[in-house]
């Protein structure tokens, strides 16, 4: 066991937050611990898990959101701990070729990305991942935890509700920087449908993977949600109006409506081409705008 007294949180007696580094900003994040009686899960484990060497507690089970690197850090830390996943996200949980499905990158691109995977965030495939659908409640003795599937930032994209007031977000972390549906497992029409879908949800706190961490009370997480939720209408009249002339999706790529100019990674162009196809899809959908020659879309 691990001493976390100085970065835990006790929300209620069952349930800890364990912060990440830097309040949880990439590539770091918030994990929770949650014990009963019978068991204790750790719901992602961050890379802050791993450099100090595991959790307050021993671990029976790792529950993983979904399949990103960030949230996987710490499923090889708990080897003999059993890890469970939703099913639409178990390929990238269970192997390297699975998560390389998951962003569908450019192999080139992949391949740049692999040592950052495996160094940085310590990936290590877990071919026995269980897999678990919506609804799933994991009993541990007198708390619960139900699996909320929230898609859209990947297929399998799950929040967790705790028994006791706490409803665990994931990456749907009401950030300034906006709702991520930069992946090829990645659909911005379910992203918006979780984003209703979450809002429903009564709980004393709303705990973020990224920055915000642990939001209190309703009305500040409803706030927070909505000023999360208006970044989509945001790029996508940001988009609009750079098509009020002829542009190509490299040059929506090259603009950049997801990330900041001084933003450098081998990632970016992927996601914000990602990005903008799926934005042009919607557009095309209602009308907005219209294919013209040269590859170029243009508002109508």
């Amino acid at each position: 066991m691990v001493d976390w007294s100085d970065s835990e949180r006790h929300l209620t007696p069952n349930v800890r937050v364990l912060l990440g580094a830097d309040a949880g900003a990439y590539p770091s994040g918030n994990s929770l611990v949650v014990s009963g009686a019978s068991e204790s899960v750790i719901i992602d484990p961050s890379v802050t898990v791993v450099e100090r060497g595991g959790a307050p507690l021993p671990i029976d089970a790792v529950l993983t959101s979904h399949s990103h690197e960030d949230h996987m850090a710490g499923n090889g830390l708990f080897s003999t701990a059993r890890v469970h996943v939703h099913h639409d996200d178990l390929p990238g949980v269970t192997s390297l070729d699975g998560l390389a499905a998951t962003y569908g990158l450019e192999s080139a691109v992949w391949a740049s990305f692999v040592p950052t995977i495996l160094d940085q965030f310590s990936f290590v495939p877990r071919p026995d991942a269980i897999a678990f659908s919506d609804g799933h409640v994991f009993d541990l003795g007198g708390v619960t935890v139900e699996a909320v599937h929230l898609p859209g930032h990947t297929r399998g994209h799950s929040g967790f509700r705790i028994s006791g007031g706490v409803f665990f977000c994931s990456d749907i972390d009401l950030t300034g920087f906006g709702p991520y549906y930069g992946d090829a497992w990645s659909d911005l029409d379910q992203f918006e449908s979780s984003l209703t879908k979450i809002r429903d949800e009564e709980a004393d706190f709303y705990v973020t993977f990224h920055h915000r961490g642990v939001i209190e009370g309703r009305r500040d997480f409803i706030e927070r949600l909505d000023a999360f939720s208006a970044i989509i209408d945001r790029r996508h009249q940001e988009m609009l109006s750079f098509l009020a002339t002829p542009h190509s999706v490299s040059e929506m790529v090259d603009h950049r409506f997801v990330y900041r100019p001084h933003v450098q990674n081998s990632l970016v162009d992927s996601v914000e081409r990602r990005t903008a196809q799926l934005h042009l899809q919607r557009m095309i959908q209602r009308n907005e705008v219209e294919a013209v020659e040269g590859g170029l879309f243009q508002a109508r």
